[in-house]
């Protein structure tokens, strides 16, 4: 990789989730470390596996990495800082304030927005506090998936806008006095990303259409920020080594196709390919091997066994069609496609809207996702019945601050609104204003079917979760709330209302991200409905060596979530079309090789 030949002091890697930041990352690490460096490599991802790739248990403090000398490597746990942080701000009040003062307080530093502004705390730690990071020679940041890094690195500015514009001394933070001394460090974070001889943002993308798009707009959001130092990775090119495998050659030829009509905005960048490997960067042992002969050598090694205890697995679930019959056994209610990033969310939530509107039902589509990878999803078709919206975040923080101004501004005078529209200026504001859309889009569901594509595992349990923050952050600006609001963590939990899909790959990291997301799930009282395993290779007939290698790798985990994970599953192979506008989306479901199984 040409960004480690000479390699500034911080390393970003950042991109579409999925698409194999975190493995990029670690690999760039141990690279470094091999060579004598010493080297922290840190996660900001709600939703890390950084443990998992690296085979060892982390926390948030640095933690030397096994079989790799020189380095170290740590996560930034959003609820532990924010548990850590809201002490911090606190403490200096217990005993000096009446006890109901500090349990307000307490309250009020437990919303999501805490959550963000303590992760970052940690972050800004790390990049402006050079004293922090002094033993080491290059920090390495695994970034959040895309939309959650972009509201990342724009919180810099975005607080200490806010604070240099604030005069009530009061924020959705609590005292403002205690964030005032973060100032001159989140100047110092800011200037540390748009330095080019400091740091280097390093974007990850698969050799995909769509991933290539949503890196070109990362690219250029980051720009716009003043991240200017980019190189552009793609991960997984693939080469077919056998030309009569139509599956290798259909592969072959969209990776061409998406590399050869790649955004303009990206062609101008330094540029790394990465092969498509035969498994998954699993181990530290495999990481070293990246890109190696022993890798090629070890790929080409598959067992007429493993393939047939993959076919059994296959066998073991039932048609994607009769999933589909499932979720139209009543005319309403709400369908959520929930995963890791980059497993295709989108396009399985789609899928479904497509064929609950075929049959003649009233469907609605919507994304709560940042990065909001819908409408690409659906181009420009339309089928009748089916109606298709995103949650735009800004537009619901217009409506939202019109919606207080008007009602618990009414009433104030002059001062007291000047006072409201500053809290209203908050980045929490957001947060505040997604969740009534969220809201009011499942209760959209008592008179037709909802289908809604879901944020990120992080952001999504961090959105359940903060309910009962959020009936207090809202009641603090206003008297109000929304029926939808009320009702929304019963209609969750109601099985005959939602119906959660868990969305995987046939991969490690993918299955165990989604196995803690039904734990989170259970916890908070909502019951999956279904998994779905996405882009399997596991129905499909294959004679490409590598094609083959990743087919048996998939058996195991296959196996993990029928006979552990899901009460029902099912699996939907990969497509020789890519699974865009209508027609693909059709045939996402038409086939009936394999689909549910039930124990």
């Amino acid at each position: 990789m040409e960004f480690l030949e000479t390699p500034t002091r911080n390393l970003f890697f950042t991109g579409k989730g999925g698409v194999g930041k975190t493995s990029m990352a670690c690999v760039s690490a141990i690279a470094l470390a091999d060579r004598g460096l010493r080297v922290l490599l840190v996660s900001t991802d709600p939703a890390s596996n950084l443990d998992e790739v690296l085979g060892m248990r982390l926390s948030n403090k640095p933690t030397a990495v096994d079989s790799v000398a020189n380095l170290q490597a740590m996560n930034i746990d959003p609820e532990q800082a924010a548990r850590e942080y809201r002490e911090r701000m606190v403490a200096p009040y217990r005993g000096v304030l009446p006890d109901t003062a500090v349990q307000s307080m307490e309250e009020q530093f437990s919303g999501s927005c805490t959550l963000e502004i303590a992760a970052f705390d940690e972050f800004a730690k790390l990049l402006g506090d050079e004293q922090a990071t002094a033993d080491f020679d290059h920090i390495i940041f695994d970034t959040a998936p895309t939309g959650h890094t972009l509201r990342l690195l724009t919180l810099p500015s975005a607080w200490s806008g806010f604070m240099e514009t604030n005069t009530s001394g009061t924020s959705c933070l609590g005292p403002l006095s205690g964030l005032q001394a973060q100032q001159t460090l989140y100047g110092k974070t800011v200037d540390a990303l748009g330095d080019p001889q400091r740091t280097t943002l390093v974007l990850v993308t698969r050799p995909e259409i769509s991933a290539l798009r949503e890196a070109d707009r990362t690219s250029s959001e980051l720009r716009a920020l003043g991240v200017t130092n980019q190189h552009l990775v793609i991960n997984g090119v693939f080469q077919a080594r056998d030309a009569s495998d139509p599956i290798a050659a259909a592969m072959q030829s969209r990776c061409d196709q998406a590399i050869a009509t790649m955004p303009a905005g990206l062609e101008g960048l330094d540029r790394t390919s990465v092969p498509l490997a035969g498994r998954g960067f699993i181990g530290v042992d495999v990481l070293r091997q990246s890109g190696t002969t022993q890798q090629a050598v070890d790929i080409s090694a598959v067992t007429s066994a493993s393939e047939s205890e993959q076919d059994r697995e296959v066998d073991a679930t039932l048609a994607t069609d009769a999933l589909i019959v499932a979720l139209s056994a009543q005319s309403h209610g709400v369908i959520m496609t929930m995963g890791k990033g980059g497993v295709g969310k989108t396009t399985v939530a789609a899928g479904i809207a497509v064929a609950l509107a075929d049959k003649g039902f009233a469907v609605h589509l919507s994304t709560t996702d940042p990065a909001a990878h819908v409408a690409a999803t659906m181009a420009a078709d339309q089928i009748p019945g089916l109606t298709v919206s995103r949650i735009d975040p800004a537009e619901e923080i217009r409506a939202y601050r019109e919606e207080v101004m008007r009602t618990a501004g009414a009433e104030l005078d002059e001062r007291g609104r000047a006072l409201l529209e500053e809290d209203l200026r908050s980045p929490c504001t957001e947060e505040i204003a997604v969740f009534r859309a969220f809201a009011k889009t499942v209760a959209e569901g008592e008179d037709r079917i909802v289908v809604l594509d879901t944020a990120p595992t992080g952001h999504t349990v961090l959105l359940l979760d903060s309910a009962l923050a959020y009936h207090r952050e809202v009641t603090r600006q206003s008297s109000e709330m929304p029926k939808s609001v009320e009702k929304l963590l019963p209609r969750l939990r109601d099985p005959n209302f939602t119906k959660v899909l868990v969305v995987t790959l046939p991969e490690s990291t993918p299955v165990h991200e989604a196995a803690h997301l039904q734990d989170d799930l259970r916890r908070a009282e909502i019951e999956p409905f279904a998994w779905v395993i996405n882009q399997s290779l596991g129905p499909l007939q294959l004679s490409d060596p590598v094609l083959r290698s990743r087919r048996a790798s998939e058996g195991v985990f296959i196996h993990e979530v029928v006979s552990q994970h899901a009460k029902q599953a099912t699996i939907l192979p990969w497509q020789t079309l890519p699974p865009t506008g209508v027609e693909g989306l059709r045939e996402l479901f038409a086939t009936s090789t394999a689909g549910i199984a039930s124990h």
